[in-house]
């Protein structure tokens, strides 16, 4: 394939976020959206963006055969990353390559690394210094200030503003308009809250939310978690 001809992808969960990530390879003219994968049989047959949903997850071997190579994960979520892991580790065992999305309008530093699958949604900024594992939301307007580590899986909600040096563990989420203090580490898994301010640091599987945010409970790391139809829909 020629370097200028953009490669195709498959899109793997249908919904809000799956828009946000079509229009962004779109305007970007960084890949060719092909199909979009969900579980939900009810989206069968329809478009997104002007993308078919094929179908579900059985469909990925199908369409490497017919030449697919990459893939991102299309599905946002609402505080459990784990269903994004799956929908990740699935691309990876059927051999496709995670895309790194940036929309046009994000800001990201030379001087930052973004990690394969993650996505830098329309006016996000990832500053200099700054590390983001793989398959990664930096959601609308969403703020990475510079020497943050963010780890895989992670979702940084719209409007999500880590100060400089923050430390974010695998699978967190960080909700709509949440800030965190400057040199803080929110632990792996941990769900900080819309419209939070952390002051302090919080512990892996941990619930925060509030003005300053406190613990509400704790999450149990150990349950797995299987998205379904509806939820691979947002």
């Amino acid at each position: 394939m020629s370097a200028d001809v953009p490669p195709r992808c498959v899109i793997l969960g249908g919904g809000g976020h799956a828009r946000v990530v079509i229009d962004s390879l779109k305007a970007g003219g960084l890949a060719v959206p092909s199909a979009v994968l969900d579980a939900d049989p009810r989206l069968w047959g329809t478009e997104l963006l002007g993308v078919p949903v094929l179908g579900g997850d059985e469909l990925l071997g199908e369409l490497a055969r017919d030449g697919v190579r990459h893939f991102v994960v299309g599905l946002g979520g609402t505080g459990d990353n784990r269903p994004r892991r799956q929908l990740f580790e699935l691309g990876l065992s059927h051999g496709l390559r995670p895309l790194r999305v940036c929309h046009p309008s994000a800001v990201c530093s030379s001087w930052a690394t973004v990690g394969d699958g993650s996505v830098l949604a329309p006016v996000a900024v990832v500053n200099a210094g700054a590390v983001l594992g793989r398959n990664v939301i930096v959601n609308t307007g969403a703020i990475v200030e510079h020497d943050c580590v963010i780890g895989d899986h992670v979702h940084l909600a719209t409007g999500a503003r880590l100060s400089g040096a923050v430390c974010v563990g695998e699978g967190a989420h960080i909700g709509v308009g949440a800030t965190v203090r400057q040199s803080l580490t929110i632990g792996e898994g941990a769900l900080v809250g819309a419209g939070a301010v952390v002051v302090k640091p919080v512990e892996a599987w941990t619930v925060v939310a509030g003005v300053p945010a406190r613990v509400l409970r704790r999450q149990m790391a150990s349950v797995p978690m299987v998205a379904s139809g509806a939820e691979r829909g947002r």
